[in-house]
């Protein structure tokens, strides 16, 4: 279905469906009544492209599996009466005409909101209908897989389609980015977009200003192993998201100046690259040669923008980076403009389909965790270590007659291959 296009309405039997049978059944008993509709927003993985969507370079996920799903029925009370199957997960009430989202202590349904919100203030919704609505979510909570997110699209899908409004994908993709922030988050809209335009069999290619999605094929066998490294992190609790962006936005803002340009309306990297007109590969030598490797104070930054300490918390800092004391600039931008060229050589791999496709593409996501831990300092060392086991640890795959047929990445030796060759009986071989 293309972008332009709204989200599809599927029939689905709920006796072809235990889940949805069993959130039918639970809607029934919490609610006294059955649900009219069921929303559905998928969580996502990053193939390639961490942390740059904010400072305006394409990304490169794909969809997973896992999802938040919603059993929702319109009620003519504008009042959201809101419960999720995990009973760890408060109930939620709250008339509709007056939405405050908490910030400094976001709670589950606090995602919902946003959606809500977003969609409530785009159609400006004086009388939005009410609604009784059970969540189910089978994504992980703060693993690095979108499950906020995800919640965000799902309660701005239920919400469009409770009020009779119609969006289409790329529209809804572009105001749940956007609503997000709602909750103080100031992500760049990656999981929003890949969880509406997500088709099966395919990984997309995300661009912005425009939003745009492109499909991008991967190599016939290649496998993605999904693992945890059983650390959580919500990124809107902390500051350490939000330091991130407010670090490259500092960044943009430091280079443009010395290039002469108008800082004040620098806000990414990428638009300082396209105003330059110059090659990533060029604004890594740009890096090199303003930025210093040593982090910044507040003091240094705001002598070599010439502006004062209350300019600098009032036009640039988030609300929950105002006693941030030094950012590191240098790191960041290098990441970012490294990263972003390694998302274009991904596709290209991707599109050019050699002979050691696989490999390549190993490489490219090698060296993008090696940047994310080193330049951006966004892992952790319970994830370096998984990372560590994986690179340690090969599983080969070998036919009957054991001649050399492939290898997957596996960290634990219980791997399953994903194409299976007719009349052939695979062995699997563990080595280090």
């Amino acid at each position: 279905m293309a972008a332009s296009a709204p989200p599809p309405t599927v029939h689905i039997p709920l006796t072809e469906n235990g889940r949805l049978l069993r959130l039918k059944e639970m809607f029934a008993s919490k609610f006294g009544c059955e649900p009219l509709f069921y929303a559905r927003a998928p969580g996502r993985v990053n193939l390639i492209g961490e942390h740059i969507d904010y400072c305006g370079y394409a990304v490169l996920p794909m969809a997973i599996e896992q999802d938040i799903l919603a059993a929702v029925q319109p009620v003519d009370s504008h009042v959201l009466h809101l419960s999720n199957t995990n009973p760890s997960y408060l109930d939620f009430s709250l008339g509709l005409n007056d939405i405050q989202i908490n910030k400094t202590k976001p709670l589950w349904h606090s995602y919902f909101l946003c959606g809500l919100k977003g969609i409530q203030e785009l159609f400006n919704l004086d009388q939005p209908k009410g609604m009784n609505c059970l969540v189910d979510g089978t994504i992980p909570p703060s693993s690095g897989l979108s499950s906020s997110s995800a919640l965000v699209c799902c309660a701005g899908l239920a919400t469009l389609t409770a009020n009779a409004k119609s969006l289409s994908k790329l529209e809804l993709a572009e105001t749940c980015a956007k609503c997000e922030h709602y909750i103080g988050t100031e992500g760049g809209g990656m999981d929003q977009s890949i969880s509406f335009l997500a088709e099966e069999g395919t990984a997309k290619l995300i661009e912005f200003g425009p939003l745009r999605a492109t499909d991008v094929k991967l190599p016939h066998g290649a496998v993605f192993v999904i693992a945890s490294s059983c650390v959580e992190m919500n990124k809107a609790a902390t500051a350490h998201f939000n330091i991130r962006v407010v670090e490259c936005r500092l960044a943009t803002k430091i280079l443009a100046k010395s290039k002469g340009l108008d800082w004040k309306s620098m806000m990414k990297l990428g638009d300082l690259q396209n105003r330059l007109a110059v090659t990533v590969e060029d604004m890594l030598g740009v890096v090199e040669k303003v930025l210093h490797p040593e982090p910044y104070t507040r003091e240094e930054i705001c002598k070599t923008l010439g502006i004062s300490l209350e300019d600098l918390c009032a036009t640039v800092l988030s609300q929950n980076t105002q006693d941030v004391s030094t950012f590191k600039l240098y790191q960041r931008a290098k990441h970012v403009y490294s990263e972003a060229a390694r998302v274009l050589a991904f596709k290209n791999v991707c599109d050019e389909a050699p002979a050691n496709a696989v490999q390549l593409l190993g490489d490219l996501m090698n060296q993008s965790h090696v940047s994310c831990r080193d330049m951006y300092e966004c892992s952790c060392s319970e994830l370096d270590q998984l990372v560590d086991i994986c690179l340690e640890i090969w599983c080969y795959w070998i036919s009957s007659d054991w001649s050399w047929m492939g290898r997957l990445h596996c960290f634990d030796g219980s791997c399953r291959q994903a194409e299976c060759v007719p009349n052939q009986r695979r062995r699997y071989v563990l080595q280090n």
